[in-house]
């Protein structure tokens, strides 16, 4: 493992953890000047990313309730899940119908069916 891979993990670690706030604040120092071109600044981009999305990164509090944190995951949901049920041949939805459908199927997926109805 290079010393490369071993910090990227310590960040993923830390993230999972709840401290990765603490953790991106030690890379600041490392950014990359204004100056340079976005293409040629990648700790800066994606110090960028992160911070233009707060509250996206919670994974310690996604990790506490067992929710998924990978994006693949995700997207696999995406097409079993949603993709699935609304591109029938020969199906058309109004928008507001097709959301509701999906907030049932998705009730369903996370296993919390019964407990909307009891509610």
């Amino acid at each position: 493992m290079t010393n490369h891979e071993s910090y990227w993990g310590r960040l993923k670690t830390a993230s999972q953890q709840g401290q990765g706030e603490r953790k991106m604040q030690g890379l600041e120092k490392f950014k990359e000047p204004p100056s340079r071109k976005k293409e040629d600044a990648p700790l800066r981009t994606a110090i960028d990313y992160v911070r233009n999305r707060p509250g996206q990164f919670h994974y310690h509090l996604a990790l506490e309730r067992e929710l998924p944190i990978g994006s693949g995951e995700i997207e696999s949901a995406h097409r079993h899940l949603i993709q699935k049920r609304l591109k029938i041949p020969g199906a058309w939805w109004k928008k507001e119908n097709a959301n509701k459908r999906l907030q049932l199927r998705t009730l369903r997926a996370n296993q919390r069916w019964n407990q909307y109805w009891t509610h």
